[in-house]
């Protein structure tokens, strides 16, 4: 069963150890850097990135980083929203449908409103990650014409 956990002290060393594919690496930051800027956050935000490590069972499968922002921060929008900024699952587990339930599960998440609330999700990713686009499609984020440092950014309604 494909689930979201916290990152704790028992988990973080093997969160930083997952890696994409060489193909991929362009596409998404690494899950060290990940944490690092959450730490970040944590220190000087009034509430840090959402960080959970995911799992199928009891194995590791992947990382996600989503946060909240106010009408104000959103750089996006003009209105309060969630983004996910980071999804991965390790290459040694794709192709077995787990992003999909992983990205369900994160969804799920976001919409019990875990920091408040929200009447959209943003998320970005590159032109060239057609994986991406087609998963983030399926689950029904439609591109808002904008384009945030190369990335393409989509947008997904709650409301």
């Amino acid at each position: 069963m494909v689930e979201l956990r916290k990152i704790t002290w028992d988990n973080w060393e093997e969160c930083i150890n997952l890696r994409v594919t060489e193909e991929q690496d362009n596409f998404i930051a690494s899950n060290i850097y990940s944490m690092a800027q959450s730490y970040v956050a944590l220190l000087n935000d009034e509430q840090p990135p959402m960080t959970y490590s995911i799992y199928n069972d009891d194995i590791m499968i992947g990382f996600v980083m989503m946060y909240h922002d106010t009408a104000e921060e959103n750089e996006d929008g003009d209105e309060e929203c969630y983004g996910i900024c980071r999804f991965m699952i390790d290459k040694r587990y794709q192709g077995n449908g787990y992003g999909k339930k992983a990205f369900a599960k994160s969804l799920e998440l976001i919409k019990t409103f875990p920091q408040g609330r929200a009447s959209a999700i943003y998320l970005s990713y590159d032109p060239k990650n057609i994986v991406a686009r087609n998963l983030y499609a399926a689950f029904g984020f439609v591109e808002t014409g904008a384009v945030n440092d190369g990335e393409l950014v989509a947008r997904l309604e709650l409301i």
